[in-house]
């Protein structure tokens, strides 16, 4: 089971899980709610009921739910989550091509986009702070054959996360979550897309 099969299965059972509880037939506040999905992701961390990968997210969000209470919006979490897996479930046009859509796209609403320029060393891009997206060229052109991705591609990205996270979407494709400190361009975050959309982990969410 991949990384996306397992977290899109969990989404969908926690939320079944919630709407067939008894708190759906009366009267209930978001902490009791809340309460509930962080016990279900607890007991379903201490069955083991789902793959490995997983165990991380899983801690991270019982934990918020035992401190933050209502203020985890687990069960917005897992809407987000089946939302954003369920829409690549099916798969649709190859990545490469998708990734080229993207990239035009965001072109048209002036988002600066470089692909022609070996990116091998820090460097500092001179843009005025404007949005931008850089893919070092051997990756742009070695890594997309007869318009699949065949192999991940890093994208070092100056942008507002929720339209990235957004019109990615709408191309079939998920981001991984931005790294700063992995960027060798300044003032950019290093995000990733992977063959398969198969992220190692969770991708960038749409609010």
């Amino acid at each position: 089971m991949t990384y996306n099969q397992a977290i899109l299965a969990m989404a969908r059972d926690g939320l079944s899980a919630l709407s067939n509880s008894a708190l759906v037939r009366k009267a209930h506040t978001a902490a009791q709610e809340s309460h509930f999905m962080c016990n279900w992701m607890a007991e379903a961390l201490k069955k083991r009921t789902y793959p490995k990968c997983l165990a991380n997210e899983l801690t991270i969000w019982v934990r918020d739910g035992r401190s933050l209470g209502a203020g985890a919006k687990l069960k917005a979490l897992l809407e987000r989550i089946e939302h954003q897996y369920g829409a690549v479930e099916q798969g649709g046009k190859p990545l490469g091509d998708a990734l080229n859509a993207w990239l035009e796209q965001l072109k048209a609403d002036d988002v600066l986009v470089i692909t022609d320029t070996p990116i091998d060393a820090k460097l500092k891009l001179d843009n005025d702070g404007l949005p931008s997206v850089i893919i070092s060229e051997p990756e742009f052109k070695g890594h997309i054959a007869d318009g699949e991705l065949i192999k991940p591609i890093t994208l070092y990205i100056r942008a507002e996360e929720n339209m990235l996270a957004e019109t990615a979407l709408q191309h079939g494709l998920l981001l991984s979550v931005g790294d700063k400190k992995a960027s060798l361009i300044k003032h950019h975050k290093a995000y990733r897309i992977y063959p398969g959309n198969n992220q190692p982990g969770l991708s960038l969410l749409i609010p």
